[in-house]
């Protein structure tokens, strides 16, 4: 018996001196890169002219430091990402890194942004992918200088990972906008998905150029589903808008085959596609397996499905936050991000990600 415990004990102190090791030991990957909209910016339009802006409660209310700019109740799909990568604390927004924190990478994301630079003008400023591009030519410059010159910095950066996340406002703020943008009328979806993986294809090529080589692209969710969607679109409020969710799809489509078209293409390029819609879709179809109860209204909001607007600052959010998935009107509360996130980390369905998740691009 004495011989057990013994062993036993050994094994704990075993397991807690490699949890300890792993607590101190580096991330994956040297730096993290984040480019997107408001479900991964986090703090980048506090201190724009901007209606889409959340550094307020009750946004942040689960998060440890309150109201940050992110649009969740708690963390992101990145924040859970960069935890999973084994960062020591967030990635900084681009608009407060400075100095050796770029070391570790920046987020660039800013709500309202699209891939086309008009997506989204309707609530003011905000940073669209190719200014986000821009601001990451400009910290490449910066780390170059802190490390000395051009070929370690290169050979930095390609160590790298990279979460690019754009095109859910060329839909949500352009395309199914006819009041504002005369897109639907100039495209079809099969065309204005063309326009748009033509565009996002040059953009992401310059972020390639400027020593992106690990890069995650993450597909468009399910638009159609979301609380603001039903309430406007949604007879019953719960069944979602098929002709959105089938233009997001096609886009989907095309974004999987420039992963193709970028390995086959680019030398050492290690490009991967993520299906948030199909991880999603699991959410949705099954919410019981994941502890969801409500799949078609905001934890807070206005309205029908709580989805005509945002949530409004200090109002009362609901109590069961973590059987939600959705926080308000468009975005995921942060039990919805963190398996999005995990899922996009290491896939549990084949589906989850082409040709392979995060964990392994990572080791590659």
């Amino acid at each position: 018996m004495g011989g057990e415990i013994k062993k036993w004990l050994v094994l704990v102190l075993m397991v807690n001196l490699g949890y300890g090791v792993m607590a101190q030991s580096q991330p994956q990957v040297p730096c993290y890169f984040i480019f997107g909209d408001s479900l991964v910016d986090n703090g980048n339009n506090n201190n724009i002219q901007s209606l889409a802006k959340a550094n307020y409660l009750p946004y942040g209310i689960d998060y440890p430091r309150g109201p940050t700019g992110r649009f969740s109740n708690g963390k992101t799909t990145v924040d859970v990402i960069s935890e999973l990568l084994g960062f020591n604390g967030t990635i900084p927004p681009y608009a407060t890194a400075r100095g050796r924190d770029i070391l570790k990478g920046v987020n660039y994301a800013s709500a309202a942004a699209g891939i086309r630079a008009e997506t989204g003008q309707q609530l003011g400023a905000r940073t669209n992918f190719t200014g986000q591009v821009n601001n990451y030519k400009n910290t490449v410059s910066q780390v170059v200088n802190l490390i000395g010159d051009e070929n370690s910095a290169a050979n930095y950066l390609s160590k790298c990972m990279y979460s690019v996340g754009m095109g859910s406002n060329d839909y949500l703020n352009n395309y199914f906008m006819p009041l504002y943008y005369s897109s639907s009328r100039q495209y079809t979806p099969e065309q204005f998905a063309d326009v748009l993986i033509q565009q996002y294809s040059q953009q992401i090529r310059t972020l390639y150029d400027y020593g992106a080589r690990k890069v995650a692209l993450i597909g468009v969710g399910q638009i159609g589903c979301s609380p603001n969607e039903l309430a406007q679109n949604s007879p019953d409020g719960k069944t979602c808008v098929q002709k959105i969710n089938s233009a997001n799809q096609i886009f989907n489509n095309k974004l999987k085959a420039l992963v193709d078209n970028f390995n086959n293409n680019l030398p050492n390029a290690k490009f991967i596609y993520i299906d948030a819609y199909g991880i999603f879709q699991d959410l949705i179809d099954r919410p019981s397996a994941f502890g969801f109860k409500v799949t078609n209204a905001g934890c807070c909001g206005v309205g029908r499905n709580n989805g005509q607007i945002t949530c409004l600052p200090l109002q009362t959010p609901c109590r069961n936050r973590n059987e939600y998935i959705f926080w308000d009107a468009f975005h995921p509360t942060e039990a919805a991000n963190i398996i999005v996130g995990r899922r996009s980390y290491s896939a549990q369905k084949a589906s989850d990600a082409y040709p392979i998740d995060i964990r392994r691009l990572a080791q590659l």
